[in-house]
């Protein structure tokens, strides 16, 4: 694998655009310092004066003096954050989502990664279990706090049989190690029925608040989350789906500690992921519970959020009506049905307009609730084919792969599209989704 920095794009006006940057060129060197990853990249370009050593698209090779204000961004984006590879995962957790997908597609779709840079710069979880001591350096020498870490036990015995790793079972040394250097994690808990439920769930989160207290949080706070399970999953993997009454017991669990935590510390500290309260058909807590959203990355309070950002901007964007008569289908999982209604009614009080939700399972994953952004091609086909779409579907762009047009089976917009024989609009985000249904909005609006 080639050891450079890609670039995939150069941003027009940018220093790196005067300096003739191109995209498909590679920066190999900064100061005579080879870049592993963005945040080297970062890091050693927050100074003055820079010599960068380039390949060209041609391969040749050049050297690049500049000058500029120390925090001065050159422009360039790269292809990939990790330009020397992905640290892979070394552990085998039964409930992993790699490993419930169905054989035979695209290599990169089992590739997985437990990278603490990944972590730092985009908030994925890693269960610190791969790292060597040249890393854990690293972490400490470039201060790449917070970390997301999946804890799911603090017990060693639980914890390496979710990991099936026997250096699972260091996750209270480790944390300490995080304390005592005054750096944080934000950590989750996927809770398997059966294993790390109960009186262990409890346990860990009294083990991860102890780490609470202090100017600095060694564990800032933790997301509780259902495991997911779908039918590609490996057989005598021990796991059981979570039921209603479970969901309900895990709520209540975990409310009551918040509410210790609250009085102790000021903070509820852990959170229950949405799809607790979905599963055991119970209303979401109100906006207020969620704080400042520390753990929405992992679907905690994103439901909530994304109704009363819908609120606030339908006002500002909704015409009060469209010129021609219009009727679309919203697509969502099933997961979102009931909380979604408000809003669809919302959206049809614009005259002329009139918008469906589609709410679906999975049958692809086979899952009877499913959150939206597991929907496939394949459970669009199922779940649409035959019925009145209207002029348009509405997609979350959440359904698709990053900056692609591919769902999770590998099946393409243009495809599924063309089966249901009508056009599909991605929308990401509310904005871009309140404008696309008021399209044709009248004149004298």
């Amino acid at each position: 694998m080639s050891k450079t920095a890609r670039i995939s794009k150069v941003i027009p006006n940018s220093i790196a655009a005067e300096l003739g940057f191109e995209v498909g060129d590679a920066l190999v060197s900064i100061n005579g310092i080879p870049p592993r990853d963005l945040i080297d990249y970062q890091y050693l370009c927050a100074d003055e004066f820079l010599t960068l050593e380039v390949l060209d698209v041609q391969g040749k090779p050049h050297m690049v003096e500049l000058e500029k204000e120390y925090d001065d961004d050159l422009g360039l984006e790269f292809e990939t954050a990790l330009f020397d590879g992905l640290i892979q995962c070394n552990n085998r957790c039964p409930f992993c989502f790699i490993d419930q997908q169905p054989p035979g597609k695209r290599e990169t779709l089992y590739l997985k990664d437990d990278d603490y840079r990944l972590s730092f710069l985009y908030g994925s979880y890693l269960t610190l279990t791969n790292l060597t001591q040249k890393e854990w350096q690293r972490i400490e020498t470039m201060r790449l706090s917070p970390l997301y870490v999946s804890v799911h036990a603090t017990e060693p015995e639980v914890r390496i049989r979710l990991l099936k790793n026997e250096r699972g079972g260091k996750i209270l040394e480790q944390l300490d190690w995080f304390a005592q250097r005054r750096l944080s994690i934000h950590a989750q808990v996927v809770v398997c029925p059966g294993i790390n439920d109960g009186i262990h769930l409890k346990r860990t989160l009294k083990d991860l608040s102890s780490f609470y207290p202090g100017e600095i949080p060694a564990v800032a706070s933790v997301a509780v989350v259902p495991v997911g399970l779908t039918r590609f999953r490996p057989d005598q993997d021990e796991l059981i789906p979570v039921t209603s009454s479970k969901a309900q017991e895990v709520i209540e669990q975990v409310q009551t500690l918040q509410q210790n935590w609250l009085k102790e510390y000021g903070t509820r500290f852990a959170w229950l992921a949405d799809e607790w309260f979905l599963i055991a058909r119970q209303e979401l807590p109100p906006p207020s519970v969620y704080e400042d959203y520390p753990q929405i990355g992992n679907g905690v309070g994103s439901i909530r959020q994304f109704i009363q950002e819908f609120e606030s901007l339908a006002d500002q964007i909704l015409p009060s009506g469209i010129a021609q008569k219009r009727r679309l289908t919203w697509v969502v999982g099933n997961a979102v049905a009931q909380a979604f209604q408000p809003l669809v009614a919302r959206l049809n009080q614009v005259e002329n307009l009139t918008v469906s939700l589609a709410s679906l399972r999975s049958d692809y994953w086979g899952q009877e609730i499913t959150v939206t952004g597991l929907l496939t091609g394949h459970d669009l086909l199922i779940g649409l084919k035959g019925r009145n779409l209207g002029e348009a579907i509405l997609l979350p762009s959440v359904m698709l792969k990053y900056n692609s047009d591919r769902f999770l089976d590998d099946l393409s917009v243009t495809q599924v599209s063309q089966e249901l024989g009508v056009p599909i609009f991605v929308v990401n985000g509310i904005e871009e989704l309140l404008k696309t249904v008021s399209r044709y909005h009248a004149h004298d609006q």
